[in-house]
């Protein structure tokens, strides 16, 4: 299946005694490191967690980095019956390639990391946990059941899949992809009539380097 911010800048101008901030005040505000996915419908722009998910994000970052995703494609749109719509995901990624896949990572739980399954999330693909690659998914509307659930009496569902980050620009792509024609016809088990017809070419993927101050 679904296989920098530091102290804001007004305080840096106008320096306030700690004591003077309000107790609740977080001190900082976890580090993310922006992508552009540009595809053939447009770009999509992703904030990764690297901070509070640091294995899952330097991962993504890895085949960035290395331009492995250049060329790959969104190919699934799994699009659920449920919830308010369009509910669902999208999915692409090397597809096991030889050529790209890189060692596959330890997991990461989002109970742990707090990254959680909301609208826009991107998200590892895998089959069991550990076994993740260089697929990932996109959620079109919050997928809650995807989150691990440490409570749960299935040992899948306890670890559910590891979000990583989410969308910051470019969500009218993502609903674009998802509501491209599927072949019902392509795909295997429980994911036959889910492969898109057209699979959507990711051009390149980059990161979004940091304005000059």
């Amino acid at each position: 299946m679904l296989k920098r911010f530091a102290i804001p800048l007004a305080l840096l101008a106008n320096p306030i005694a700690a004591q003077d901030l309000p107790a609740s005040a977080p001190a900082t505000v976890p580090e993310l490191t922006e992508v552009v996915l540009q595809t053939t419908m447009g770009p999509i722009t992703v904030a990764l967690e690297t901070e509070r998910a640091p294995v899952t994000a330097n991962n993504f970052l890895a085949y960035v980095d290395g331009k492995k995703l250049d060329g790959t494609v969104f190919y699934r749109a799994m699009r659920l019956d449920w919830g308010d719509q369009p509910s669902g995901l999208i999915q692409g990624g090397t597809q096991n390639d030889p050529k790209r896949i890189l060692p596959p990572i330890a997991h990461e739980r989002t109970s742990d990391t707090g990254v959680l399954h909301t609208e826009g999330a991107i998200s590892m693909a895998r089959m069991e946990p550990g076994s993740a690659t260089g697929d990932f998914s996109i959620t079109v509307s919050p997928q809650p059941g995807l989150d691990a659930d440490p409570a749960s009496t299935d040992a899948d569902l306890r670890e559910g899949y590891a979000a990583f980050g989410h969308v910051t620009a470019g969500m009218d792509v993502v609903r674009a992809i998802f509501h491209a024609p599927v072949d019902p016809d392509k795909g295997e088990g429980w994911m036959k009539g889910q492969m898109l017809a057209e699979p959507v070419r990711i051009v390149t993927a980059r990161r979004v380097e940091p304005a000059t101050p």
